[in-house]
């Protein structure tokens, strides 16, 4: 069994009501061929960069899922003859998948969300209290020994912060000479 990732683009003025035959469609199809849906990513409305059927906006869904080249040609062959699908693409994204690892992967990835939501806090909210604190208020000192207990993002904020600090001596000479060879 393969692993497949098909994102269709789908008219922007159709309802909830008006997807969801669509959707149905596709959960059938993967079914009959004995394939797993492992989930369906629904993007919303964004801006398409050129028009498609005349509109300028596409609702955006992709669906990741385990099946056979059967299933991915009865999907393209029923987007080809649906009118409320303006583009797909289906991407092979493994050839030999094994369905019960993707369903832990997906199990261990909710168990994860509801983990942050219980904390009510999503991965990207967790701010620790010394990167509001700007860098330059701390001591040289207190910079290095907070370096290893830095998460990869933080430590990226503080190299950031130390790189707009005016450096003094000689790199300061060169630099103004540098600009006026400029000018």
């Amino acid at each position: 069994m393969r692993r497949y990732e098909t994102i269709i683009i789908t008219d922007p003025d159709l309802s909830a009501e008006q997807r969801e035959p669509i959707l149905q469609r596709i959960q059938d199809v993967i079914s009959q061929e004995n394939g797993y849906l492992a989930f369906t990513d629904e993007w919303g409305a964004r801006k398409l960069a050129y028009e498609i059927k005349k509109k300028a906006r596409g609702y955006y869904i992709r669906f990741d899922f385990c099946g056979t080249v059967l299933a991915v040609d009865e999907m393209e062959r029923f987007f080809r003859i649906d009118d409320r699908v303006l583009k797909y693409m289906t991407v092979l994204l493994d050839k030999t998948a094994d369905i019960e690892k993707i369903k832990e992967e997906i199990a261990s990835t909710q168990k994860t969300v509801e983990a942050h939501k219980e904390k009510g806090q999503t991965a990207e909210t967790q701010i620790p209290q010394e990167t509001t604190e700007t860098t330059e208020s701390k001591a040289p000192e207190a910079q290095l020994t907070s370096a290893k207990d830095q998460t990869p993002e933080e430590a990226v904020q503080a190299d950031n912060a130390q790189s707009l600090e005016p450096e003094t001596g000689e790199s300061e000479a060169a630099t103004s000479e540098a600009k006026e060879e400029i000018k």
